[in-house]
């Protein structure tokens, strides 16, 4: 009677498309419970759908192979799409100050791996997709992984009757090695460099001070003769500095306004003004000194709120155009965008998602409000229209085909670079037409994490049918020493000359180190290890770079040598 459970949920080598499904939901269910498991503070997160995968494979379950590439393909799709619209903003705009140097030295990286895989080659006679997926594995790049395999489809089309190694066998055998070997190197360096965490920090935290240009507000008394019975537009040009005047308040009243670039100074006048610290200290010596006036926060005219830009009669226009002064009389002090607060200037263009921070009457700014839209609800719902628009054009982007001579196949982007491309640039653009950038954050770890899963589940499951045999037949233990290899040389590297010759503070160094091997493990690691946040944003600065050089390192070594 109940003979159709077993059938659905025993192994099988001709699975229907429910068993299959079954599967896949099988193995990243469990992986994901395994996954949340800590032995010794290391947890792997969701890569332990990986071998979940691979023990149900090796267990005789199978995923029908019309289904199999489907499921691959597209959740490695949508894991590089989230991750370049959750990293983009944070990706350009680091290479204005240390982002270079982190980029650099964790390319170098990527470069120095690949030749490394390049040597074995030459002197072990393992072939090149065996060493491709090895050092895939060994720095636990799967997007690199997901190239290879695509590279490898092209050239069998082409040469049909040649045969190929899988390299998901070298991937699977090397990945456990690439998740515990940084975890292994950061405990090492930190107590060979005798590193403390604390100190670290607060060298961090200065370097950030003394570097960062921080929005900020202050409140100022009119008291220099000189600024006397000038206008503030005028004033601001004496000052030399950029600042925005939010409020006014004359001396001995308490009434408080928004006052226009032709107002005039008064003697004693209070003045609220934003702007970059050091620009609010020199604005302050220009004009005066600083007030402590608390009426100027307290007046019962003017309001501040926050408003999120959600119209398409707001988006993509610059502050001047929006031109929320002359048309209601309110001044935008600060716009906040991916985390990053900005001074509100003139030629700030305002991208769908953006949050203004306004101050005016309230009426003023309910009028405001119905240009701008702020609605929270609309940006707490998925936006599919711009997520599967913008994944049509990552795959389009991705099979763009450029035809190299001497090589057999033309190289493409692939389902991993075309669509973390095409993220990267509509986050920094903040959109194409009506594709958004903006995803709110529980969408965008969705679709990161569960993309990350169907792939994982689906290559761990298709790689477990014969891993025991390849284990035994490439001899696993000699994939595992050239995986060392792989793993230990570029960390070695990059713990040198990023530390003691490049200077750079360990806490990054730990960021750069695990998105350098593209780690989430290693990050969740090093986070909790070293009880700092401060890894998450080197790891996010070079992710995106290292992400795209290690896909094309894959597959020009799959092109030239395979």
């Amino acid at each position: 009677m109940f003979d159709w459970i077993g059938d659905l949920l025993l192994p099988t080598e001709t699975p229907t498309i429910i068993q299959s499904l079954i599967v896949i939901v099988l193995a990243i269910g469990s992986g994901i419970f395994i996954g949340r498991l800590k032995f010794f503070k290391i947890s792997l997160g969701v890569s332990a759908v990986m071998f979940t995968g691979l023990f149900l494979g090796h267990l005789g379950y199978r995923i029908d192979l019309s289904i199999l590439a489907f499921i691959r393909d597209f959740g490695l799709i949508l894991f590089v799409y989230a991750i370049g619209i959750q990293v983009g903003p944070s990706f350009f705009s680091s290479f204005k100050s240390e982002g270079l140097k982190f980029n650099l030295l964790a390319v170098s990286t990527v470069l120095l791996g690949g030749l490394i895989t390049y040597a074995l080659f030459r002197s072990t006679g393992v072939s090149i997709e065996n060493l491709t997926g090895i050092m895939s594995g060994a720095v636990t790049n799967t997007p690199g992984l997901g190239a290879a395999k695509s590279t490898l489809e092209e050239i069998k089309n082409q040469y049909p009757t040649r045969a190929f190694d899988d390299p998901a066998i070298g991937y699977a055998i090397a990945y456990p090695l690439g998740v515990l070997g940084i975890i292994f190197t950061i405990l090492i360096s930190k107590s060979i460099l005798r590193v403390n965490p604390q100190k670290e920090m607060k060298k961090f935290r200065l370097a950030k001070i003394n570097s960062e240009l921080p929005v900020a507000s202050l409140k100022i008394r009119v008291l220099n003769p000189e600024i006397i019975g000038k206008t503030i537009s005028e004033a601001v040009q004496i000052s030399g500095v950029n600042v925005v005047i939010s409020r006014l308040k004359h001396s001995g009243s308490e009434a408080v306004s928004s006052p226009t670039t032709d107002t005039v100074l008064q003697n004693r006048d209070v003045l609220m003004v934003v702007g970059i610290e050091e620009d609010l200290r020199n604005f302050a010596s220009k004009m005066g000194r600083v007030s402590t006036d608390e009426f100027i926060e307290t007046g019962t005219d003017i309001m501040v709120k926050s408003f999120f830009v959600t119209k398409e009669s707001a988006m993509h226009k610059k502050l001047s155009e929006l031109d929320l002064y002359n048309q209601y009389d309110l001044k935008v002090t600060r716009v906040y965008r991916a985390g990053k607060e900005m001074l509100a200037r003139p030629s700030l263009e305002l991208f769908y998602g953006d949050k203004l921070r306004i101050v005016g009457s309230e009426q003023n700014l309910l009028n405001a409000e119905k240009l701008i839209g702020n609605s929270e609800k609309k940006l707490i719902e998925p936006d599919f229209l711009s997520i599967f628009g913008g994944l049509l054009i990552g795959i389009l982007v991705g099979s763009i085909p450029f035809f190299i001579p001497t090589l057999p196949v033309p190289i493409k982007l692939g389902f991993a670079a075309g669509p973390l491309i095409t993220a990267l640039f509509i986050s920094r653009y903040g959109g194409i037409a009506f594709i958004h950038s903006y995803i709110n954050n529980g969408a965008v770890h969705f679709m990161k994490d569960f993309g990350i899963c169907l792939f994982f589940a689906a290559v761990g499951v298709h790689a477990g049918e014969a891993f025991y045999d390849n284990f035994i037949k490439y001899n696993g233990w000699t994939f595992l020493l050239y995986a060392s290899a792989i793993t230990f040389i570029p960390l070695l590297f990059m713990v040198l000359v990023g530390h003691l010759l490049m200077k750079i503070n360990f806490l990054q160094l730990v960021g750069i180190m695990s998105g350098s091997y593209t780690d989430p493990a290693a990050l969740s690691f090093s986070t909790s290890y070293l009880d700092s946040d401060v890894p998450l944003q080197s790891y996010a600065q070079v992710y995106p770079l290292v992400t795209i050089f290690r896909i094309f390192v894959a597959q020009i070594l799959i092109l030239l040598l395979a």
